[in-house]
Parts: structure tokens; C-alpha cells; sequence
């Protein structure tokens, strides 16, 4: 990839699996050319870990918010919390926030509750979101849709170039074209070098690459052939040369489209 320059949309760099060798996750990642790297929290107190690392680390980025599945407890005091949080240095998204499904360990009414209170307060700020979506696709879009017609017209992210990101996007073409539409992009790792993944790669062939960023979503979701190991962010050209095939083009086109896309999105001011 030669001099350029590519970010990791989306790795949990915080978690217990990789205390043993950050820094060196972090070299080997440059060292494949990802320069840059966003880690989501997952809750406060992982919001907490995410700020320290994102200090010490210049290549890291943040984002703080709590994932539908951590959200059982959230209430006002926390929405405070997460607000004074979003204020730190190198914060520049709310995130990891959403639905699932899936795991059903959250009340679904009590997800939607949290996710829109998070909502309201990206647009407050200004912060874009990064949105989790699992088995959730209709009530994720009800929602996404309704905050981006109602409420980010009239706020500070009205400005920004987008509103949100679906990370790990798993929704079908039609679901991607219309949240396009509504000013969010799309983000999309490992699964898509699965080679029994082919309906992920069909739908982003319909979908303009001009939306899409690269995520490895690590220490989960490590593309084909490290599948089932510890994923980290750089195997990030693995998912550009998956990515590559799709779009007919070369893996230097797809990063350097993908990188200007999350420099516009993270508002990175960014250039080596």
C-alpha cells in the first residue's frame, strides 16, 4: 500500500485481549499502513478506558457511548456522565451505541429508550454515531430515520458531512441506499472475505463505494485466512483486497477512497 494511509473504523483496542501487547498490536498496524485507529466504548467504564489509551496513543481515536447490550442500568446520571465523556480530547463520535437483538439481554423497549436519549445527544453535540445492528434492522432504521429527518436538521451535526455509520453493516442493498440517503455511511470488516459470505459481498456491489469504510471490529470478526483467531487493525488490507474484487478496483483505490471518507466523517485533521 505504499505511503498510504489507512484508518480502522471501528476496534474495541481496549479490551482485555490485548493488554499483553497493545503497543505492538499498534506498530503492526502501521506498519501495514493503518495509521489510525477509532475504538468505541461499549459502556462508561469502558469510555473510561478508551480516553486513557486514545491520550497516550496518537494513532488512536475515540468514541464513548453505551452498546444496547450494557445499557440495562443507564439513566440520567449516566446521560450526564457520557455527556462531560463526549467533551474530552480526541472524542470524535458516540458510539458504540444501537440494537440487538440477538442476545436479548436488554429489554428491547429499554434498548430504543437509551439508544434515542443517545441519539438526542450526538445532535447536541455535533458527534456523529456509530450504530450496532443485530437482528434489529427495522426498528434500527425507524429509528436512525426518525432522528435524522426531525432532529439533526436543526442541530450541530446538520454541518457535518454525515450523520452516523452502520458498523458491520448486514442489511440488505435497499436498507443501505435509503440510510444513504439519510446521510449515514456504511462500515464493513472481516465477514466480507467469508467465502460463505456471498450475499454481503452481492449487497455492497450495489452500493456506491463513495459510503463505505473499512472496520475490523477487533479482537472479533478476523477476516479469511486468520477466521476464529484474535482479529486486529492490520488485517485491515485483507478486507480492502475482499473489497477490491468487488468494486473492480485496485487495493490502493479502495483505501485511499475509504481513508478520505473517514477522515471527512471522524472530521480527522490528519495527513501522515
Amino acid at each position: 500500500m505504499g505511503a498510504l494511509i489507512c484508518i480502522d473504523s471501528h476496534c474495541h483496542l481496549d479490551v482485555e485481549r490485548f493488554d499483553d501487547d497493545r503497543a505492538d498490536v499498534i506498530r503492526r498496524a502501521a506498519e501495514a499502513g493503518v495509521r489510525y485507529i477509532v475504538d468505541p466504548a461499549t459502556d462508561l467504564a469502558s469510555a473510561q478506558r478508551v480516553l486513557s489509551l486514545s491520550a497516550r496513543y496518537p494513532a488512536l481515536y475515540a468514541a464513548v457511548g453505551v452498546h444496547p447490550n450494557d445499557c440495562a442500568d443507564f439513566d440520567d446520571a449516566g446521560l450526564s456522565t457520557l455527556r462531560v465523556l463526549a467533551g474530552q480530547p480526541k472524542v470524535v463520535a458516540i458510539g458504540e451505541i444501537g440494537l440487538d437483538y440477538y442476545w436479548q439481554r436488554v429489554p428491547a423497549e429499554k434498548q430504543k429508550d437509551v439508544l434515542w436519549q443517545q441519539l438526542l445527544l450526538a445532535a447536541e453535540l455535533g458527534l456523529p454515531v456509530i450504530i450496532h445492528d443485530r437482528d434489529a434492522h427495522d426498528d434500527v432504521e425507524q429509528l436512525l430515520s426518525r432522528w435524522a429527518d426531525e432532529v439533526v436538521p436543526g442541530s450541530k451535526l446538520a454541518d457535518r458531512a454525515f450523520s452516523g455509520v452502520l458498523h458491520a453493516f448486514s442489511g440488505d442493498a435497499a436498507m443501505g441506499k435509503r440510510m444513504i440517503a439519510r446521510r449515514f455511511l456504511l462500515s464493513v470488516g472481516g465477514p466480507v472475505t467469508f467465502k460463505n459470505d456471498r450475499g454481503l459481498r452481492e449487497t455492497m456491489a450495489q452500493l456506491p463505494l463513495s459510503r463505505i469504510m473499512l472496520e475490523t471490529d477487533a479482537p472479533f470478526l478476523s477476516p479469511h485466512p486468520f477466521r476464529g483467531k484474535r482479529n486486529e487493525p492490520a488485517r485491515i488490507p485483507l478486507i480492502a483486497e475482499a473489497i477490491a474484487k468487488v468494486y473492480g478496483k485496485s487495493v490502493d483505490e479502495i483505501c485511499a477512497t475509504t481513508t478520505e471518507t473517514a477522515k471527512l466523517f471522524f472530521a480527522l485533521d490528519v495527513t501522515a
